[in-house]
């Protein structure tokens, strides 16, 4: 993102949507940093200054903005030009890595040393890490003071603060503002879940996304109830659930379950991941629209993500079991390996009683347990492969540095083709170039039944052939 005030500056005029959380505006006479489609008065150009993130603005002294809410501001996008192993780095932190766990760990598991990362981390955000996971937590802090009933004390935990004497420490220090000050609900009384408030650039086709994730569900992990999305969640040892549908044009509201707050920034992430909700659609739908092909399929559905996961082995066990069969008989036989290795919860929807089942769970079965849900013997011992494989960490399904890496350990199972590796680079590695070139669908809007024809007339969709994806297979299901 070019930060001259001369490309900035417009844009703040203009309150320009599309550039919302590539970068913010600090402003020396308030001594706040807001968002470019902040709707207070514009400040004279000269009282202007632009940062990349939120921590630059506030290592520079500025604190957030309490109208346009800074914390709120979508995440970036692809397209941006971040290296990818800073923009990991970037994710784990915000994802609350550095609440549990030290520098050094969180270096060694990207290979490097604590001092390479501190100086990836400066060189590309221009701040340090301990800075971006401070930033981190007061945001966080902001957002459940401000939205939630939440008491001071479960505030300061759940934000990853060691203590509420610390918390309102730095909460003063940073923002001039005693945490009892943005207390909107001070005589709400808290229920069984918290709301978080997750931003987004628009337009987001919600039925659509919703949809796909919930038709592909068993139906006791996840389903829609009128617009609402359910489905229940495990990470680190703590299980609930989630309730998400749209607040605004650009603003999502997810209902979690107390019982999540101990790993709310993970799930937080990975919650964006799910509903991709750090794309631009925008820039990707005029791309795929000037293709006479897609360009229908675009205008009836604009905003169309690509759906992610909250679990990589969920959702590549989902794929092999619908290896060359239809939707409905695949969503059949995953509700059996729910029932038989997914762990029972209570939750206030009826319709959910089941977590999903785990790598861990399901590498311990032998072949003759899954052939008996529905699965042949060779695809039975590619699940298997494949749960052991993930179970001992040999196959991370996570957004990697390496995604190549991850694609060629996926095709050295047994029982993985090319069509089921794609699928699971779009939607659990985060490729939003990811193309299943051996797709039926996709080979026929394309008249062609060779995936090398359709592999090199697709190359005109590029970087967004996942969405190009996307776009066939719902205008298939929703018979257009």
């Amino acid at each position: 993102m070019n930060l001259a005030a001369d490309h900035c500056y417009p844009i703040v005029q203009a309150r320009d949507a599309r550039f919302d959380g590539l970068f913010f505006v600090g402003v020396s006479s308030t001594g706040v940093y807001c968002r470019p489609v902040c709707t207070v008065r514009t400040p004279g150009r000269q009282r202007c200054s632009f940062y990349a993130n939120a921590a630059s603005a506030e290592a520079a002294g500025f604190r957030p903005c309490l109208r346009c809410r800074p914390e709120l501001a979508p995440g970036r996008a692809p397209i941006d030009s971040v290296r990818q192993s800073a923009r990991l780095l970037f994710d784990a932190i915000q994802a609350g890595a550095l609440a549990t766990d030290s520098m050094e760990d969180l270096a060694a598991g990207f290979g490097l040393s604590s001092r390479q990362l501190r100086r990836i981390v400066q060189t590309e955000y221009g701040v340090t890490p301990l800075a971006l996971e401070r930033t981190r937590r007061l945001l966080l802090a902001k957002q459940l003071l401000t939205d939630s009933p939440l008491r001071i004390v479960d505030v300061a935990f759940a934000s990853g603060f060691a203590s509420v004497r610390q918390f309102n420490r730095i909460f003063a220090q940073h923002y001039r503002l005693s945490p009892h000050t943005l207390r909107r609900n001070k005589n709400a009384e808290a229920g069984d879940s918290v709301p978080i408030k997750l931003g987004f650039r628009g337009p987001l086709a919600w039925e659509a996304l919703a949809g796909f994730l919930a038709g592909r569900g068993s139906g006791r992990t996840e389903c829609i109830n009128g617009r609402r999305y359910l489905r229940t969640v495990a990470i680190d040892g703590h299980e609930g659930w989630i309730a998400a549908q749209p607040h605004s044009d650009s603003v999502l509201t997810v209902d979690v379950s107390l019982s999540l707050l101990p790993v709310l920034p993970q799930l937080q992430m990975r919650l964006r991941r799910l509903f991709d909700l750090d794309a631009s659609p925008l820039i990707i739908d005029q791309q795929l629209s000037s293709n006479p092909r897609l360009r229908d399929m675009v205008l009836h559905t604009p905003g169309l993500r690509v759906p992610g996961t909250l679990d990589g082995f969920e959702l590549a066990l989902r794929a092999i079991v619908g290896q060359q069969v239809s939707v409905k008989s695949a969503t059949t036989v995953f509700g059996r390996f729910v029932e038989r290795f997914g762990r029972s919860i209570v939750t206030p929807f009826p319709a959910l009683d089941r977590l999903a089942p785990t790598a861990e769970a399901v590498a311990v079965a032998d072949l003759t347990e899954l052939i008996a849900l529905g699965l042949t013997g060779k695809r039975a011992a590619t699940v298997l492969a494949l749960a052991r494989a993930v179970a001992g960490r040999h196959i991370i399904l996570e957004p990697s540095v390496n995604a190549e890496q991850v694609r060629a350990q996926l095709l050295a199972l047994p029982g993985i083709g090319p069509w089921t590796t794609e699928y699971i680079a779009m939607r659990a590695l985060g490729d939003p170039d990811a193309f299943p070139a051996s797709d039926l669908a996709l080979m026929k809007i394309m008249e062609t039944d060779k995936p090398k024809v359709l592999q090199a007339e697709a190359e005109a969709w590029r970087p967004w052939r996942a969405y190009a994806a996307i776009h066939v297979w719902h205008s298939l299901s929703a018979g257009g």
